[in-house]
Parts: structure tokens; sequence; C-alpha cells
């Protein structure tokens, strides 16, 4: 098969690949990583040395890619489908890259900070700056609220980029700092990225491993 998905199934970086491809039906092949293994960890960082996940290699045409966003530019670039996930207007896709970054840098980011601190020992513990993450996550809270008074999704009606960045931080955070009665537009959007078919896929297949998740 062309294309190889370097991933791990409670990923939320990896989830945004993975609904991106089953957007379009995609046909790829999911390899997981297991940093426990080391014949595992080995093998990605030799094709990704910095070791994050996820990476697709498109053996086709001989390329790596990482990075979530790039790489679904570069499958609507070269392994298009019908969903176009990047709009071809320009003024619209600087929207879309906008709430792409957002998503990542606002709720992905913090999110990550307070699981992160979870997994910490004893006496390593960073209670400061979890509250500060905290309080990010609750600002973008209202600033999404706000945006999705009057849109079906994240820039509009139609499913893009930036709702596949969307769907798996929410999904994390909501576990962890609950959207609450304040959010109810929030709420809504997030319950019809929960029914997308493609992300539901994503939630189906992960299910198994949801045990381990620090919530």
């Amino acid at each position: 098969m062309t294309l190889t998905l370097h991933f791990h199934p409670l990923s939320s970086y990896c989830h945004k690949v993975l609904i991106a491809l089953y957007e379009n039906a995609t046909p790829f092949e999911g390899r997981v990583i297991d940093f426990g293994n080391a014949e595992s960890a080995a093998s990605f960082r030799a094709l990704w040395p910095v070791g994050k996940m996820p990476v697709l290699r498109d053996a086709a045409r001989d390329r790596t890619i990482p990075e979530s966003s790039i790489i679904i530019e570069y499958l609507a670039q070269h392994h298009p489908g019908p969903v176009a996930l990047l709009p071809a207007d320009p003024d619209l896709a600087l929207r879309t890259r906008l709430a792409d970054r957002f998503y990542d840098l606002h709720v992905h980011d913090p999110m990550q900070k307070i699981v992160g601190d979870r997994l910490r020992p004893d006496g390593v513990k960073d209670p400061h700056g979890v509250e500060a993450a905290r309080e990010r996550l609750r600002l973008a809270y209202d600033l999404i609220d706000a945006d999705m008074a009057d849109r079906l999704w994240a820039v509009g009606e139609s499913f893009t980029l930036a709702d596949c960045a969307a769907a798996p931080p929410l999904f994390y955070a909501n576990k962890l700092l609950p959207f609450g009665n304040d959010h109810p537009n929030l709420a809504a959007y997030f319950a019809r990225l929960s029914r997308r078919p493609s992300y539901a896929r994503v939630l189906a297949e992960a299910e198994p491993f949801m045990k381990y998740f620090p919530g």
C-alpha cells in the first residue's frame, strides 16, 4: 500500500489525521507505534528522529511527512477525495488554517499539559502550570462558544481541517475540564463532531485503549 500512517490509537494528534483519512475513505496502512517496545521505538525514530506522531509515509512518492496539519494538506494535494478539507477560496482557506492553529495551540496544548502532569511522579508535578493550562482552556471554551452560536462547523457550513483539529482535543479536554452548562454552543458543536461518522470511527477504534488515559 502506498500510504502508511505511523500512529497510536490514543494520540489526539493522530486522531486528527485519522479523521481526515476516513472522511475521504483514503486507503492506508496503519502502523501502531509502541514506545514501550525498543524495536518499535527505534524503527519509528529512524523514520522521524524527532519521535513525535503522527507521521505519514508515502512510498510511491518517497516522501515522509510529519505534523498533523501538514499531513492533511499533503493528502489534499496528492491524494484528494470528495471532501475538500481545505477550501478552495483563499480567504476561507486562511480562516480554516487559523482555526486549525487555534485548536492546536489553545485547546490541544493546554489539554496535553494537564495530561502530562498526571503522568508525572509525585514530587515533580507542576500545579501552577496545570492551573495556567486550565485557565487557557476556560478562555478557549468561551471563544469557541461565542463562535459556534451561528455556525454548524468550525469555519462555517462545511466540515474542514479545522474540525479535524477540534474534535480530538475537545474530547479529552471535556474529560479533564467539562464544558458545563455555561458553554451550550460548544457542547452542541462537540455533539455534532462526535456524531460525524469519521470521528465516531476513530473513537470506536480508540475505545480499547481508553483505560490508559489518565483522565
